[in-house]
């Protein structure tokens, strides 16, 4: 049963917020470190909430966070609110805008094994406790992670659609998507929200380390005592999307490999090995081309470009201790043959190894492996929403970064508290 709770938000006082563009930020995970270093010149940014500089950023996030909130950079609302928050976007090339439409709320961060919210992508432990520590030094979320949930009967969009036609924030983000926030203090809508989600199960998009480390933090904080029947460390914040009638996209995400000493004719004997190889000739002919068939890569080496195509004749020696759920995705297939096979990275030095990196831009890709910094690009193709929701309901794991669902949340257009005094409220009346 997926409990969900209405939030108290913190959020940049109505001064601030008539230039919420320039505090807002990108999810921690993939902002960059140029965009980090312009984002942290504005002293009242959210990034110096999300990602604090320094060894020791959370403390330091801690005490800005206690001075924005005593001189006013930040207000509580008075009473809980369903955050409704519609993004509009248009990907490269269209002309009709997009809106993916969803809600914000808090979930009470369950354990993986409860089924409640799954995951299809592994964590890193490393990031995770960097989470942890920010969490436990700030008691606050500066962004939400994105869940998904089913329903056919679409029975929360009208609500959603009415709230927004009175927005509290309308903004372009660094995306250039058009992020749009209205709020429902309605106890009765509220329930119904509530009563909606509560038998459903939440398909984890976005967010897995956020996600494990409010888990982490729930059990740690579980052996306090409270005086409260809700325990404002057991929930956290989720932005949750209908996978029916709505706009999910989801957009691949490329490998680029940093290893030295890797001779190409080698490298290549073992691709061919695996793979047949096509020529393509100038590394741009890839960004247009259509990777229709199944387990087909582009690879990009020095200044040249090549479809490769994998040989299912080799299928049965591909990942051979995974379930077939697994075996079938290109990632996985990807992984094992290209990094562990051939390269000698096992899946758990992939998971951690400064050789291998991940790149969404394809053009960064090829100007990478053009200007000599990464030894190869290898293209892939975006993974199906439908591949997602099989991998979650069997309880495996994709390899990482296997997902980029477009666009991402914002940062910083609202905060959730898991401070008991600040989150405490009659939440009784939601639920009658």
């Amino acid at each position: 049963m997926a409990e969900l709770l209405p939030l108290k938000a913190w959020r940049y006082s109505n001064v601030l917020a008539e230039n919420l563009e320039k505090l807002t930020a990108p999810l921690f995970d993939v902002v960059t470190s140029k965009q980090r270093d312009l984002l942290y010149q504005n002293p009242l940014n959210s990034i110096h909430l999300a990602v604090p500089e320094g060894d020791n950023g959370h403390l330091d996030a801690k005490n800005l966070l206690k001075k924005w909130k005593t001189t006013g950079v930040l207000e509580q609302d008075a009473v809980p609110g369903i955050y409704v928050y519609y993004q509009y976007f248009r990907l490269p090339g269209e002309k009709e805008e997009r809106c993916r439409k969803g809600f914000i709320a808090q979930i009470k961060a369950s354990d993986w094994e409860e089924n409640i919210i799954l995951r299809h992508e592994n964590t890193i432990v490393s990031a995770v406790n960097d989470r942890v520590d920010l969490l436990r030094a700030t008691e606050i979320q500066a962004s939400p992670t994105h869940g998904l949930y089913e329903d056919p009967t679409q029975e929360l969009e009208p609500w959603m659609d009415k709230a927004i036609e009175q927005p509290l924030y309308e903004l372009e983000d660094y995306q250039g998507v058009r992020e749009v926030l209205a709020r429902i203090t309605d106890p009765s809508i509220i329930h119904l929200f509530l009563k909606t989600l509560a038998p459903k199960k939440v398909i984890l998009a976005d967010g897995h380390h956020r996600l494990e480390a409010a888990i982490a933090y729930r059990k740690e904080q579980s052996k306090l005592p409270i005086s409260s029947n809700w325990r404002a460390s057991d929930y956290h914040l989720m932005y949750f999307t209908n996978v029916v009638g709505n706009h999910l996209e989801i957009l691949p995400t490329h490998r680029l490999y940093y290893g030295e000493g890797l001779e190409k004719e080698h490298f290549f004997k073992g691709i061919e090995e695996w793979f047949e190889i096509r020529p393509m000739g100038d590394a741009a002919e890839l960004s247009n081309y259509s990777f229709q068939r199944k387990h087909s890569f582009g690879l990009v080496w020095e200044d040249a470009a090549y479809v490769i195509k994998f040989r299912p004749e080799k299928m049965d020696q591909v990942a051979t201790g995974l379930p077939e759920v697994l075996r079938q995705l290109d990632l996985v297939l990807l992984h094992d043959v290209v990094f562990d096979k051939l390269l000698g990275l096992s899946p758990v030095e992939q998971r951690s190894t400064p050789l291998l990196a991940f790149e969404r831009n394809f053009s960064r890709c090829v100007q990478e492996v053009q200007a000599g910094n990464a030894r190869f690009a290898i293209i892939t193709r975006e993974i199906q929403l439908s591949q997602v929701i099989e991998v979650c309901n069997s309880g495996q794991v994709m390899p990482q970064k296997s997902t980029y669902f477009y666009p991402k949340t914002l940062g910083g257009m609202l905060f959730a508290t898991v401070n008991q005094e600040e989150f405490d409220h009659d939440y009784a009346q939601y639920f009658s």
